[in-house]
């Protein structure tokens, strides 16, 4: 079965030209992330796994989502969200 994640809350997100800034308000923390990052955090609100995540990037950037270079980064930047409290694994 292959995981699915959420964010874990609706938390305060901002664009600013290409670099988003997520609030976590219970943590007091701000997390910076760039144009791709913050697309991935808008899809993170419906449940998402990593191959959903790689598809949709791929069809908005133009890009191949076999890449396994795509799906290691996409994995690497799911992990850092979880590890700030941003996203959960969904049921």
């Amino acid at each position: 079965m292959t995981e699915r994640y959420v964010q874990r809350k609706k938390y305060e997100a901002s664009q600013f030209d290409d670099e988003w800034i997520i609030l976590n308000t219970d943590l007091y923390t701000v997390t910076k992330v760039n144009e791709v990052g913050g697309f991935c955090w808008s899809l993170l609100e419906s449940a998402q796994t990593v191959d959903s995540i790689a598809a949709a990037l791929a069809g908005h950037f133009n890009i191949s989502e076999a890449d396994e270079t795509i799906i290691d980064d996409i994995k690497d930047f799911i992990m850092e969200l979880h590890h700030y409290g941003l996203v959960e694994y969904a049921s």
